[in-house]
């Protein structure tokens, strides 16, 4: 028996479904909270000091923390090639902007104390605002994006064609729905952010961001409850008519996709799956308790559980598509039908569950090492050696 052939395509399918989710959420519980710290820089800080206090919690882990962000890509790409074409055509010009914001954050880290200028830093403070703020509400709206559907088609030969126009590859994207996911995507990480200063500071700065962290969160709840009633009543779910061949070439023209109902259907035939939101509010509700309280360590947990929950109820929620298609639904790319080869999802799985530990075990061991808090003294008396 081949090796490969003791895992199902079918399986590795799934799992490759389930792996690029773990990615994701790994992303939004690392990175996240650097996010959210820039974003709340200018209103947490009120001196230069206080400012480089809240830098210097995530000056150096911000960098490994997009490993995770670096590896859905690559995952995208490997497993997944019919939705890295489209995604990454159809939505260049908002990636463009996503990765320009991105780059403002280690060039204001490294520029932001060059020169002795309250000017000058104040300037790189609001880049590094948008280094975190911007890629926080846009991710969120590709998210919402998704959910609506993405106007795209594929010909006979299966060649991916965005149907979108050149307005609609940016501005159009900001459908109503698509900027309430991006309220969400932006107040949950705040939230995160919040709780991770109010971890790793003490004083001023914590306090603001408990405060700010409190008010985040609850707008959070708010705007994911809504985005949820919205699904229920305005918006179209897809749904794959006939029979579904789950081990299969990968060619979406095979199936018939019609679009019909709503995508909460799904919680009716697997209501298994209602675990998702509820750990959203769940974590939500607990981590604005937690920065009321001044608790520390259970508030990002409960942050991260609250993230957790609400991306994981995304993916649950539209399994199996993953990218559907309002201009033709039957090009619609599903988990069946728009993977990489059953040898190329085996051995990338194998190199996973080699490398993946290896990363975890490393990050865990940074954070052990950086465990603590960043104080006032700890800027002021070491300046060559922090942000």
């Amino acid at each position: 028996m081949i090796l490969h052939d003791l895992i199902s395509f079918e399986l590795l399918r799934v799992i490759w479904w389930a792996l690029l989710g773990v990615l994701l959420i790994g992303f939004a519980l690392t990175d996240g909270f650097d996010m959210g710290v820039g974003a709340l820089l200018p209103f947490v800080g009120r001196t230069d000091v206080e400012r480089r206090v809240a830098i210097n919690t995530i000056g150096p882990v911000w960098e490994g923390n997009q490993v995770w962000f670096i590896l859905g890509g690559g995952a995208i790409f490997a497993a997944w090639p019919p939705l890295y074409a489209v995604s990454f055509s159809g939505f260049y010009l908002a990636m463009f902007a996503v990765l320009a914001a991105l780059i403002l954050r280690p060039v204001g880290f490294k520029y932001r104390s060059k020169r002795d200028s309250a000017a000058w830093r104040n300037g790189w403070d609001w880049a590094l605002f948008v280094g975190g703020a911007a890629p926080a509400l846009l991710f969120g709206v590709a998210v919402g994006n998704v959910l609506l559907g993405v106007p795209f088609h594929l010909t006979e030969d299966l060649m991916p064609m965005y149907d979108g126009s050149f307005y609609g590859k940016f501005l159009g994207l900001l459908h109503p729905f698509a900027i309430v996911a991006g309220v969400v995507s932006l107040s949950m990480l705040v939230m995160h952010g919040a709780a991770w200063l109010t971890l790793k500071t003490e004083g001023p700065v914590q306090r603001r961001a408990r405060t700010i962290g409190t008010y985040a969160g609850v707008i959070a709840a708010a705007a994911y409850a809504l985005a949820g009633l919205w699904l229920a009543v305005g918006i179209d779910g897809f749904a794959i008519a006939g029979a579904v061949v789950t081990d299969g070439p990968s060619n979406p023209l095979h199936s018939e996709v019609l679009r019909e109902g709503s995508w909460l259907n799904a919680y009716a035939v697997r209501p298994w799956i209602a675990v998702a939101p509820a750990m959203g509010f769940a974590g939500i509700a607990m981590a604005v308790r937690g920065l009321r309280a001044g608790r520390e360590v259970s508030t990002l947990l409960w942050s991260k559980l609250a993230i957790t929950g609400i991306i994981a109820s995304v993916g649950l929620t539209m399994f199996p598509f993953i990218l559907p298609s309002t201009v033709d639904p039957s090009s619609s790319l599903t988990v069946w039908d728009s993977s990489s080869s059953h040898l190329t999802l085996f051995v990338m799985l194998v190199m996973t569950a080699i490398f993946l530990p290896l990363i975890l075990a490393y990050t865990a061991w940074v954070y052990k090492v950086l465990w603590g808090k960043v104080t006032e003294d700890d800027v002021t008396g070491h300046s060559e050696s922090v942000y």
